[in-house]
């Protein structure tokens, strides 16, 4: 199963710059939470601005520069190969992001955790569009640093 994970704000906004646009301790708990143990799919721009490979996930980098290496991970060079890997499989692969691997991973997803901030800050990075997705769960979680947002979990139509 292919699910996706995002912060996006009220313009589906999720970065700038290569960096996230919120600091938010309690959805960074649920996103441990959520993907601990799991296969987590992720560009080589992202990987770049973690640093590192998110430790106890099996963690999956696309990139198309051959020599590009980073250690404890996996380096794919197909999106598709990956998706197919994953598609019918009974284990969950979460997409991190970033932008493009959202925009481009979408078609073939079947579940999305969207965490949505109630701001509409400036960015360069925006979520796609999401519309044939239907809501499952929504949770009103308050706040978190000054920013109210809510959970949302939703699947495909």
């Amino acid at each position: 199963m292919i699910s996706m994970i995002a912060v996006v704000g009220k313009n589906r906004q999720i970065g700038n710059k290569n960096n996230l646009l919120w600091k938010l301790p309690k959805d960074m708990a649920r996103f441990k939470a959520l993907t601990t143990d799991k296969v987590v799919v992720m560009g080589s721009k992202t990987y770049q601005s973690i640093g590192r490979p998110l430790p106890n996930r099996h963690n999956i980098v696309l990139t198309k520069d051959k020599s590009f290496s980073a250690s404890g991970c996996e380096i794919a060079y197909s999106l598709s190969e990956v998706l197919d890997r994953y598609e019918n499989s009974k284990e969950e692969a979460f997409i991190i992001g970033g932008g493009e691997i959202y925009k481009l991973a979408l078609p073939r997803v079947q579940k999305l955790y969207l965490t949505l901030i109630d701001d509409d800050p400036e960015a360069d990075t925006f979520f796609p569009d999401y519309s044939e997705f239907k809501e499952l769960v929504k949770k009103e979680e308050g706040g978190d640093n000054g920013f109210k947002y809510q959970y949302l979990e939703l699947v495909r139509n």
